[in-house]
């Protein structure tokens, strides 16, 4: 998904997405990243570079994983509180902020087999703010109601959670995620609130539905330098096609 955006050609739709979910983390003090997560470590890594102080740890990196023991120890942290902000995605993610990472079909015969949940539920419903990401915003992935539930988006009254969905960044909009439903913030440019709700499968609210800003010049400078030899050092070639240099 590497193309240059057709409604402005000065940034990428990667570095889009990024800017967008690095300006989510402004209230965060550790940033925590999954493995096999470019776009997340993208988005942590030029918070951090904006708040020098912020803490980032990206799970399968070389120079920002303090972890010698890999997820369990990240889910320690999650578990003792330590972690503010997780991101997650999935193959389907439906109106509930509820996500699929197992399959479609029937769960004895899948018609897909999706990489798995691993920690998901857990990380879901323990670390304060989670982001929900997705590049495509389409009725495929936006879907009425996800096949298998991997982590669920909400949970009765009587469970104990302290943490869950906040928002959702597509490469068309931002969604905030409260009481149990999408709110519309903001499209992207070249969107409009009628391309959003055609290309969505669930219901959402919105109110006064704002332009999602561009990267800054001095974004898109980070982006192109310092984050992306740090983002290289893990995730080569995604650096590689995902900015606009």
């Amino acid at each position: 998904m590497a193309r240059r955006l057709a409604r402005m050609s000065a940034y990428t739709d990667e570095e889009l997405m990024a800017v967008t979910m690095a300006r989510l983390l402004a209230d965060s003090q550790h940033v925590a990243v999954g493995a096999l997560s470019p776009l997340p470590a993208t988005a942590a890594l030029l918070a951090r570079a904006r708040r020098p102080g912020l803490r980032v740890t990206i799970l399968g990196s070389r120079h920002h994983n303090p972890f010698t023991d890999g997820g369990r120890e990240l889910f320690d942290c999650a578990a003792q509180g330590r972690i503010d902000t997780f991101f997650l995605s999935g193959a389907q993610i439906d109106g509930q902020a509820n996500i699929n990472l197992v399959g479609t079909g029937d769960y004895a015969k899948p018609t897909k087999r999706f990489p798995g949940s691993f920690g998901s539920a857990y990380l879901y419903s323990l670390v304060k703010t989670v982001i929900l990401f997705k590049p495509e915003h389409t009725p495929r992935v936006l879907v009425p109601r996800v096949e298998f539930v991997s982590a669920a988006g909400v949970s009765p009254p009587h469970e104990y959670r302290p943490g869950g969905p906040r928002h959702l960044v597509t490469g068309r909009a931002l969604f905030d995620f409260a009481q149990g439903r999408f709110t519309l913030k903001s499209v992207h440019p070249g969107q409009t609130v009628e391309d959003i709700v055609r290309e969505t499968g669930f219901d959402f609210d919105r109110g006064a539905v704002g332009a999602t800003p561009p990267p800054s010049g001095d974004e898109l400078a980070l982006l192109r330098g310092v984050v992306r030899r740090e983002v290289a050092d893990t995730y080569p070639r995604f650096a590689a096609k995902a900015f606009g240099v």
